[in-house]
C-alpha cells in the first residue's frame, strides 16, 4: 500500500513531499491541502483515495479506478476523476455519485469547485436529505452549497425507481437555504397520468409555510351550488402572515377574503392576534352586498396591563347558512363584539370592557316569532374590580365590584352597581375539611327615565354557607389491579334570607343548569340580577378508584340538595313544594385499557321519572381506531344519539363516519361518511357531509383530496377540517408531514 501526505503546509514544499510516494498493490490514499485557506468546511483537508494517482501534487492529481474524494461532510466517488490543487476544483465520470450535506447525486459526468460549490453533474439522479425527496434530470447544475438547478427533471418525496407520483419541470430550482423549490412549465403525474399542469409552481422542502399560490379548492357551497377557491399565501415573516382568498361562486358571483394572522413580543410584552375579512359585491341571488368579519387581539402594554379585542359581525342573518362550509360556523347566530383592557397585581385587578352582540335571527323566525333569538344586552360600559388575599391568620377573602351601563334599543335600560363581599375560614386537617363562610351581596340600580319600573332599586343581602367533607381509603382492586379506593362524603349549608326581587330589571341574569358543581354554590343564579334565597344543605357522596401512580381509574358521585324552607326568588306564584332538588348521578373513567366512558344522569325525584341524561363511551385500541357513542337526553326538549368514529378497513384503507340522529323528531341531524387512503407518499380522501344550517334547512357538501406529501393537496372541499371538528379522537394518517 502507497501513501501520499500534504499537509497544508507552503506551496514550495509540495514538490519534497511528492517523494514520499511508494508504489505497492492495493489502494492509494492521499491527503492534500487546497492552495488557501477558508472558512468552516473549506479549512478542511481533502482526502483522495484511488487505486492509481498520477500527476503534479502541487498542481493536479490524476485518479483512476475506485476513486474517493472528500472532504468534511462531502464526499465524491467515480470512475476516473482529475482534481486541481490551485483551483480546488474536480471533474469526473464514470459512475459517478456524490454525497452533499445528507444530499446524494448520481451522474455521469461531473464537475465542481469544491469551494464555492458550484458546478454541475449530468443525466444524474438525485435524493435530498431534507424530505426524503427524489428525481432526475438531464442535467444539475449547483449554483452554490445550497442551491441547485434542475433542468428537464422531476421531484417527487415518493420512494423507489417508479414512484406514484411526481412531478416534470423544465427547470426546478432547488434551494435548501431558503427552502423553497421553484419550478417552470411543470406537469404534476399521478400514477403516471398528468393531472395537473402549470407554468409555474413553488413550494417548500421541508414542508414549512412559505409564500405562494395554494392548491385551487373546488367546491359545492353550503346550498349545494359550485364554487372555485384559489387561495395566495404571503409568508411575510415567521411570525406574520396574510392569505388572499378569491372564491368563485357560480351562483352568487366573486367573494374576496382574507386572514393576515400575526404573534410577537415588544420590550412591554407579548401580542398577537388574527383578522379574517370576506365581501361579495352584489350577490347575484340577493342583489345585496354581502360580507363578514372577525379579529381577535390581545397585547401587553406593561407588566400587569393588557388590553385586546374579539370582534365579529356579518351583514345579514342569513350569511352563516349561505356561505359557511361547516357544522360550527353554519350554526353561529350570536356575534360578539368586545372591546377590553386590564390591569392585575398581586392582590387586585381592574378591567373595563365595552360590549355588543350582534343577533342573526333563524329565517323561520319571520312566521314563528318563537323561534326567535332575544337580543342581549350592550354593555357600554362594563368595570369590574377584583381584591383578595388567601390565608391572612387563616382567613380567606375576596371583593368583587361591578359597574356596568345595559341598553338595549326595546328592553329597559339602566346603570348597575353590584358588589359582593365574602370571608371564609378553611378547616383542613388530614381526612377532612370545614369552611365556614359569610358574604354580602349589594346591588343598586339606576334605570332610564323611560322604563316601566322604579327608577332606583337596592338590594343588599347575607349569605352564609359552610362546606365540610370527609375523605376514607381502602385498599381495593379494579378489574383485578391494584388501586386505593377513596370515600367522600361532603355536606353543604346555605343560609340567605328572601327578598321579593319581581321589581328587578334582569339585565344579564338566568338560573345556571343543574350540574354537580352548581349544587355547590350559593346562588342558583348567573349573573348579578337575582339573589336566590336559600336555607338548604347539599349532600353529596364521592368514591375514586386511584392506581399506584397517582392516575384517576374511575370516579362515581351522587349528589342532592334538600331545602329546609322553599325558595321563593323566581317562584313567587308557585303552590308546588319542591321540598329537595333532582338527583343526580355521575360517574366516569376508564373501564379498562382503551376504554374510557363519561355518564350522567338527572333524575326528578318529585316525578319520579329522568329528566336528563348524557352516557359516552370512547373506544380507542390503537393507532388510526377510535370509536364513539353518544346518548344526550332532555325531557321535553330533545332525544338525540350520535356515532362517531375512525377505523382502519385494510392495511391501507380507513374508514371516517359519523351519524347524529334525533329520536324525538326521528330526524338526521349530522351525518358524516368517508374514506381515506394511505400510501407512502400520498394520502387519499373523499366523503361526503349533511348538516342543519337553521331550523328549516339543511346542507349537503361532498370532497375529496388528494394529499402529495410535502407538495400540496389537490381537490374539492377540506376533509381534514370535517374529520377534525366531527370524530372526536381523529388523527391524520400521515400527521408526521408537515402542512404545506
Amino acid at each position: 500500500m502507497s501513501w501520499f501526505t500534504a499537509l497544508p503546509f507552503p506551496r514550495r514544499r509540495a514538490v519534497a513531499l511528492s517523494a514520499l510516494v511508494t508504489v505497492a498493490s492495493g489502494p492509494l490514499h492521499a491527503q492534500v491541502a487546497p492552495a488557501t485557506s477558508h472558512a468552516d468546511e473549506q479549512d478542511l483537508p481533502v482526502t483522495v483515495r484511488a487505486e492509481e494517482i498520477g500527476g503534479r501534487p502541487d498542481r493536479e492529481i490524476n485518479l483512476n479506478r475506485n476513486v474517493e474524494i472528500t472532504r468534511g461532510q462531502s464526499k465524491l466517488t467515480a470512475d476516473t476523476a482529475c482534481y486541481l490543487l490551485v483551483e480546488d476544483e474536480v471533474t469526473a465520470s464514470g459512475n459517478v455519485n456524490m454525497w452533499r450535506f445528507g444530499d446524494r447525486y448520481q451522474g455521469d459526468t461531473l464537475q465542481l469547485n469544491m469551494s464555492t460549490g458550484r458546478g454541475y453533474v449530468t443525466n444524474p439522479q438525485y435524493k435530498l436529505q431534507m424530505n426524503n425527496a427524489q428525481g432526475r434530470a438531464d442535467r444539475i447544475d449547483f449554483l452554490g452549497e445550497d442551491q441547485a438547478l434542475v433542468q428537464d427533471g422531476t421531484y417527487s418525496t415518493c420512494e423507489g425507481p417508479d414512484p406514484d407520483w411526481y412531478l416534470k419541470a423544465s427547470t426546478l430550482r432547488l434551494d435548501s437555504g431558503r427552502d423553497v423549490g421553484t419550478a417552470g412549465k411543470t406537469i404534476i403525474y399521478f400514477k403516471d397520468v398528468p393531472i395537473l399542469g402549470t407554468p409555474a409552481l413553488s413550494f417548500s422542502l421541508s414542508g414549512a409555510r412559505r409564500s405562494g399560490w395554494l392548491p385551487a379548492t373546488l367546491g359545492f357551497g353550503s346550498k349545494g351550488k359550485s364554487e372555485v377557491m384559489v387561495p395566495y399565501y404571503f409568508n411575510i415573516a415567521p411570525n406574520r402572515d396574510l392569505t388572499v382568498y378569491p372564491r368563485m361562486m357560480f351562483d352568487r358571483g366573486l367573494q374576496l377574503g382574507a386572514t393576515a394572522r400575526y404573534i410577537g413580543e415588544t420590550g412591554r410584552g407579548p401580542y398577537g392576534g388574527e383578522t379574517h375579512i370576506e365581501a361579495l359585491r352584489d350577490d347575484r341571488i340577493t342583489k345585496t352586498d354581502r360580507w363578514r368579519f372577525d379579529s381577535t387581539h390581545n397585547q401587553t402594554l406593561a407588566p400587569g396591563w393588557s388590553y385586546g379585542w374579539n370582534l365579529h359581525g356579518a351583514s345579514d342573518d342569513e350569511y352563516p347558512s349561505d356561505f359557511s362550509p361547516t357544522v360550527a360556523t353554519s350554526a353561529e347566530r350570536q356575534l360578539v363584539r368586545d372591546v377590553y383592557t386590564g390591569y392585575s397585581s398581586q392582590y387586585w385587578s381592574l378591567t373595563a370592557r365595552a360590549q355588543n352582540i350582534q343577533v342573526l335571527q333563524e329565517p323561520a323566525a319571520v312566521a314563528d316569532p318563537r323561534l326567535a333569538i332575544p337580543r342581549p344586552y350592550d354593555r357600554l360600559p362594563q368595570i369590574n374590580f377584583h381584591t383578595g388575599r388567601y390565608d391572612v391568620k387563616g382567613f380567606d377573602w375576596a371583593i368583587d365590584a361591578e359597574a356596568t351601563r345595559f341598553s338595549h334599543p326595546t328592553f329597559d335600560s339602566g346603570n348597575r352597581l353590584l358588589a359582593v363581599s365574602q370571608v371564609s375560614y378553611p378547616f383542613i386537617r388530614p381526612g377532612y375539611f370545614v369552611t365556614p363562610k359569610l358574604m354580602l351581596h349589594a346591588t343598586k340600580y339606576n334605570m332610564d327615565s323611560s322604563a316601566a319600573r322604579p327608577g332606583n332599586l337596592s338590594r343588599t343581602l347575607p349569605i352564609f354557607s359552610v362546606d365540610s367533607g370527609m375523605v376514607f381509603e381502602r385498599d381495593a382492586k379494579l378489574f383485578g389491579s391494584a388501586t386505593t379506593q377513596t370515600l367522600e362524603p361532603r355536606l353543604f349549608y346555605v343560609r340567605t334570607p328572601y327578598k321579593n326581587q319581581e321589581d328587578f330589571p334582569v339585565f344579564d341574569t338566568a338560573e345556571t343548569g343543574f350540574s354537580y358543581a352548581q349544587l355547590f354554590t350559593e346562588n342558583r343564579y348567573i349573573g348579578g340580577d337575582r339573589v336566590s334565597d336559600a336555607n338548604q344543605v347539599t349532600a353529596a357522596l364521592v368514591s375514586r378508584f386511584i392506581e399506584p401512580d397517582g392516575a384517576e381509574r374511575l370516579r362515581m358521585a351522587i349528589a342532592q340538595r334538600f331545602y329546609f324552607d322553599e325558595p321563593r326568588v323566581g317562584r313567587e306564584n308557585s303552590t308546588t313544594g319542591i321540598g329537595r332538588s333532582d338527583l343526580l348521578l355521575a360517574a366516569s373513567g376508564r373501564i379498562i385499557n382503551n376504554w374510557n366512558f363519561d355518564s350522567s344522569v338527572q333524575y326528578d325525584a318529585n316525578d319520579k321519572s329522568v329528566f336528563a341524561q348524557n352516557h359516552g363511551v370512547r373506544w380507542t385500541p390503537g393507532p388510526m381506531k377510535v370509536l364513539n357513542a353518544e346518548y344526550r337526553y332532555v325531557r321535553d326538549s330533545f332525544r338525540n344519539a350520535d356515532v362517531s368514529g375512525q377505523w382502519p378497513l385494510s392495511k391501507r384503507w380507513y374508514g371516517v363516519g359519523r351519524v347524529s340522529y334525533s329520536l324525538r323528531d326521528h330526524k338526521l341531524l349530522d351525518s358524516l361518511l368517508g374514506l381515506e387512503y394511505k400510501a407512502d407518499c400520498w394520502v387519499f380522501r373523499l366523503g361526503a357531509q349533511r348538516f342543519v344550517t337553521t331550523a328549516q334547512a339543511t346542507s349537503t357538501s361532498t370532497f375529496f383530496q388528494l394529499e402529495l406529501n410535502g407538495l400540496s393537496r389537490l381537490g374539492v372541499g377540506n376533509p381534514l377540517e370535517s374529520f377534525y371538528k366531527s370524530i372526536p379522537g381523529y388523527t391524520r394518517l400521515n400527521s408526521n408531514v408537515g402542512r404545506p
